[in-house]
């Protein structure tokens, strides 16, 4: 492993795998938290539970167990109102908030964000070079990732959401300050909608400083034990 590239901050490795709780109800949230037990220590929830009505509730349930939060809505409207969904995100126990956009936007959420560490989303993961040219960006992935990167870091973002597959090059060209998320992250090739992915050893060789896991965790034959494997690669990895 390229020790230059590994992330040098002093997170519990236990935090580092992020279980994304993609489901549609707080019964099924809840059955996920209690299955996964001490495996999972940092939960994802994002767009797919808001609608059940229940969100902020499963918010509350996280911290009720102790579990650190990962609020992913990608927030992108005017810079004020970012500023006040940011700003309202405050009341709760919330680590990671995700904000999309242009500067403004990025400087109008960071100079309300409080204790929340605000990620700027780069390039979705299952967006490849043809998809990014259909949504006007004439450059690859690793350029927009690179120059969204650095736009987030001077606006006062804490980090970015970023595929392993750039993490490398942030790390080359940014500051080690900068947090680092990993979603796509798949331990053997699939067939699914994430394009642009890398396994567990590739996603920390590269730089990341957290993963975010999702259905190669809850479409295992044993959740848990997979969840129990991956943390046992981190482990390894930081020891």
């Amino acid at each position: 492993m390229n020790e230059n590239l590994k992330s040098r901050k002093p997170v519990a490795a236990a935090d580092r795998l992020i279980f994304a709780l993609d489901v549609a109800t707080r019964a099924e949230a809840l059955d996920w938290v209690d299955r996964l037990g001490d495996s999972v220590q940092f939960y994802k929830i994002g767009m797919e539970l808001l609608t059940s009505g229940d969100y902020f509730q499963v918010l509350d349930d996280l911290a009720r167990r102790g579990k650190r939060i990962f609020v992913d809505l990608k927030f992108f409207d005017v810079p004020a109102t970012v500023a006040a969904a940011v700003k309202g995100l405050t009341r709760y126990p919330v680590d990671f908030c995700t904000v999309h956009g242009n500067n403004a936007m990025l400087q109008a959420a960071v100079a309300v964000k409080g204790n929340i560490q605000l990620l700027g989303v780069t390039a979705l993961t299952s967006l490849d070079e043809q998809d990014l040219a259909d949504l006007g960006f004439q450059c690859d992935p690793r350029a927009l990732v690179l120059s969204r990167a650095r736009a987030a870091l001077a606006a006062g973002c804490d980090g970015v959401v970023s595929s392993g597959l750039e993490v490398a090059e942030l790390r080359r060209e940014l500051d080690h300050r900068l947090v680092v998320v990993c979603p796509g992250i798949r331990p053997v090739a699939n067939s699914d909608d994430q394009k642009r992915t890398v396994d567990v050893a590739q996603a920390f060789e590269n730089g990341a400083d957290y993963i975010v896991v999702g259905r190669p965790i809850r479409q295992a034959a044993d959740p848990r034990a997979a969840a129990e494997s991956i943390q046992a690669s981190i482990r390894q990895i930081f020891a």
